[in-house]
C-alpha cells in the first residue's frame, strides 16, 4: 500500500529513520546501477563512528564482556540467600564519578567510482539527525568528511529528508521542508540546491558523474516509494502519534486530510 503522503512520509523521521536510512540508500544505489554501468561501479558503504554522550544521561543500550543473568529457580535462590551476607556491603566506600560514554553509530552512503585503480567520481550522502544536531561529534565528522571532499575532484550529493536539525549552510537557499544539495569540482563553490514541501512529491535530481559525461536523472519519489511500499511502512508506522519535530498549524491540516484519505 502506498504512503498517504506524496512525497516525503514526516512519520518515518522519528519512528523508523535507522530503518528507512539503510534501505533508502540501497534502493538508491541500485536505481543507479542500470544508468551508469559499466563504465561505473555504484558501492553502498558504511560509515561507523562513536559520538560521545552526556555522561549523566539514561545508557540506552549496553552489549557487556561479562554479564550477570537473572535466573529464577529454587536451585539459584537457594545460593542467592547463602550469600546475602557476602554481597550487603562492600569491602571499601566506592566514589562516585562519571566516565566519558560514546555511542555507536552507523550510517550508510553510497559511492560512485571508474577506472583502475578506481577513483572516486561521486559521493551520496543522506543526512541523519547526528550530522544535523548542532555540537556533537556525529555533526563535527560529517562536517569534516565534507569539507575534505570539497578540496578533491569528487562530486557530492547531499540528500535531506528530515526535517528537524541544523540544515546545511548556503547562500540564499530555496524554500522547503526537504532539499538535495549538489556540488561538482567545477564551478565550486557554486551548488545546485533543490528544496520541495512535505506536500510535493520528491524530484528528480542529476548526479554528476565525471566531467566528460552527462549527469544522470534519479527519481527520488520512485526510490521512496520502492522502499515504502518493501518495508511495509503503510502498517508499521504508527500514524497516530505525533509528528516529530511538530508542523505547524497550516501543515497539520495537510497532514489530517491525507491521513483521512488514507482511511
Amino acid at each position: 500500500m502506498p504512503s498517504p503522503f506524496p512525497g516525503m512520509d514526516p512519520f518515518i523521521e522519528s519512528q523508523k529513520w535507522e530503518d528507512f536510512h539503510t534501505r533508502f540508500m540501497s534502493a538508491l544505489g541500485d536505481a543507479l546501477v542500470p544508468v551508469v554501468r559499466p563504465k561505473y561501479v555504484v558501492d553502498v558503504e558504511r560509515r561507523i563512528y562513536l559520538e560521545r554522550v552526556d555522561a549523566t544521561a539514561p545508557v540506552k543500550s549496553l552489549v557487556a564482556d561479562a554479564a550477570i543473568y537473572n535466573r529464577v529457580d529454587s536451585h539459584s535462590t537457594e545460593m542467592a540467600n547463602d550469600a546475602v551476607a557476602l554481597l550487603a556491603q562492600p569491602s571499601i566506600k566506592p566514589k562516585v564519578c562519571t566516565i566519558p560514554y560514546f555511542e555507536e553509530h552507523r550510517e550508510t552512503f553510497v559511492t560512485i567510482r571508474r577506472g583502475s585503480p578506481s577513483e572516486v567520481v561521486t559521493v551520496i550522502e543522506l543526512l541523519s539527525p547526528t550530522n544535523k544536531r548542532k555540537g556533537t561529534d556525529g555533526r563535527e565528522q560529517y562536517l569534516q568528511k565534507i569539507q575534505a571532499l570539497l578540496q578533491t575532484k569528487a562530486s557530492i550529493v547531499e540528500i535531506d529528508l528530515l526535517r528537524g536539525g541544523e540544515r546545511t549552510s548556503v547562500s540564499n537557499p530555496p524554500e522547503g521542508d526537504y532539499f538535495a544539495l549538489v556540488s561538482k569540482p567545477k564551478p565550486r563553490p557554486l551548488v545546485d540546491v533543490y528544496g520541495w514541501a512535505m506536500s510535493d512529491p520528491l524530484p528528480r535530481i542529476l548526479i554528476p558523474l565525471s566531467i566528460e559525461d552527462p549527469d544522470v536523472a534519479l527519481d527520488l519519489q520512485m526510490v521512496f516509494t520502492l522502499v515504502y511500499d518493501r518495508a511495509g511502512y503503510d502498517y508499521s508506522l504508527n500514524y497516530q502519534q505525533k509528528i516529530e519535530p511538530p508542523c505547524s498549524e497550516s501543515e497539520l491540516g495537510i497532514v489530517q486530510q491525507l491521513l483521512e484519505k488514507k482511511v
